[in-house]
């Protein structure tokens, strides 16, 4: 089974995540930051293994300025838990696997 980690835009961010039932983990990230390449392969392991309790998404910043702004993103990467459609955590910067993980932990059921 692959895991699929979706790119969501301006247009499909509401559909995609504000209205999604349980945990989304959002990556903002943009094609020049080299930071953003080293967290990919990380969230690529976090949406394997926590399928079914997070969904893993991306927005690319530099195509999706409405909702990089309406978030308040100014820096790449950030990673943002949303759940019921709601901001619940943020992280800036690139993180260890078991930063994000523990971020996300206390968002998702057992």
């Amino acid at each position: 089974m692959t895991t699929t980690i979706i790119d969501v835009t301006d247009e499909t961010f509401a559909s995609e995540v504000l209205d999604a039932t349980g945990v989304v983990l959002v990556d903002f990230w943009a094609p020049w930051c080299r930071p953003c390449t080293q967290v990919e392969p990380v969230l690529t392991e976090l949406a394997a293994e926590l399928e079914g309790k997070v969904r893993v998404v991306k927005v690319n910043t530099d195509d999706n300025p409405a909702t990089t702004q309406r978030l308040g993103i100014t820096s790449v990467p950030t990673l943002v838990i949303v759940s019921g459609g709601e901001v619940v955590t943020q992280l800036i910067g690139a993180r260890p696997k078991a930063a994000i993980r523990e971020a996300l932990t206390s968002h998702v059921a057992a």
